[in-house]
């Protein structure tokens, strides 16, 4: 197992002992981008905490394997039952911890996409994040309705995540009449994806859908600009992240859309562009999404613990009957963990690195955006 501990101060001034929030992980291996900016999000928000509660967030670094991260919460809880943990992003992972967030009834907040850690009546898990049942509604709708395209083929990654947004993304498309003309999963260690590029294209699509990881997104959108290919490219939410931006010219960005929760550097409220200047002066980096999410998950537990809840299972309730007004957007439980429900779409024009968003989808209902 991979596991490398740091401890980050956030510490607030005052003698009782602090609180711990660990903070669990992917720091390394193919998940480590969205990682990184997990673990910033989580860390930012305790840095923050509000003046009357003292906090600390130990970090531990998961890696990618679902072992190591049950390994990592187990050992967390053997030192006391903290009022939450912020949990793995990475879906195999989140369903290896589930059943001891269960057992030690202790709440995970999570920005995980894979749908099924909210569909299998655990009560401990809150997702701060649009599951892939509201950000594949508006992924599709948005190649149909917006870019009138009807010939998608989808490139999606082998994993748990990549084949959850497979299957809401399939009958999405189905559904709004532009079935899938190609649909093929690649591993994340791929380091050709020439040959399923060509692939896609022998099926005559009008648009190239993917469903992949950081970097393996930023290998097919070069790999399709060093090939010519023109066609619109509408990608998963790893490509409105900066750093996997970072890895492309902003030429090979021309075409490229993204579906995502929100995208702090394309700028937006006071509070927001705020967040994004502390996240800057923190960490050398440019926030995204998903270090959005985690950083509003982390501060509707802690707002809970100002308002006086002490123990996990106040928490538990708190963030099952509460609303939240965060920076991305606001947070409520549809009764299953879910607290997300809008998403929205980014666009690169393809001389900066930094997207627009071009379209909202707000308040979903059964998992559909309207």
């Amino acid at each position: 197992m991979s596991c490398v501990s740091a401890l980050f101060a956030a510490l607030v001034a005052g003698p009782a002992a602090a609180e711990s929030l660990p903070v669990l992980v992917p720091l390394t291996g193919f998940l480590s981008l969205e990682g990184t900016s997990q673990r910033n999000g989580a860390v930012l928000a305790v840095k923050e905490a509000p003046a009357s509660l003292s906090v600390t967030a130990e970090v531990v670094d998961t890696g990618t394997s679902p072992e190591a991260a049950a390994t990592a919460l187990e050992r967390a809880l053997s030192r006391g039952t903290p009022p939450a943990v912020a949990a793995s992003m990475l879906g195999t992972q989140m369903l290896a911890m589930l059943p001891l967030a269960q057992d030690y009834k202790v709440p995970l907040v999570t920005v995980s996409g894979t749908a099924s850690i909210t569909e299998r009546g655990n009560p401990w898990v809150f997702r701060f994040f649009p599951g892939d049942a509201v950000t594949k509604s508006a992924h599709a709708r948005y190649v149909v309705e917006e870019l009138h395209k009807t010939r998608p083929a989808l490139i999606y990654q082998t994993t748990a995540y990549g084949q959850s947004g497979k299957a809401h993304l399939e009958p999405a498309f189905a559904t709004l009449g532009a079935p899938l003309v190609f649909a093929e999963g690649v591993d994340p260690a791929a380091k050709d994806l020439l040959p399923v590029l060509t692939k896609a294209l022998e099926a005559k699509p009008d648009v190239l859908v993917l469903h992949l990881h950081s970097a393996p997104t930023a290998l097919m959108v070069r790999t399709a600009a060093a090939a010519g290919v023109s066609l619109p490219i509408v990608a998963g939410s790893a490509m409105h992240q900066p750093s996997t931006a970072a890895l492309l010219e902003p030429a090979e960005l021309k075409g490229v859309c993204a579906e995502t929760a929100a995208s702090p550097v394309s700028g937006g409220t006071p509070a927001m562009e705020a967040f994004t200047a502390a996240y800057r002066a923190a960490f050398n980096a440019e926030p995204d999404a998903f270090a959005v999410g985690q950083y509003d998950g982390m501060r509707m537990v802690l707002d809970a613990m100002g308002k006086g809840a002490k123990t996990p299972e106040q928490v538990r309730a708190a963030l099952a009957s509460g609303t939240y007004e965060g920076l991305a957007m606001t947070y409520r439980s549809d009764g299953t963990g879910n607290m997300a429900h809008s998403a929205a779409i980014v666009c690169y024009d393809g001389a900066s690195r930094v997207p627009a968003v071009v379209k909202r989808y707000d308040g979903a209902v059964n998992g559909a955006v309207k």
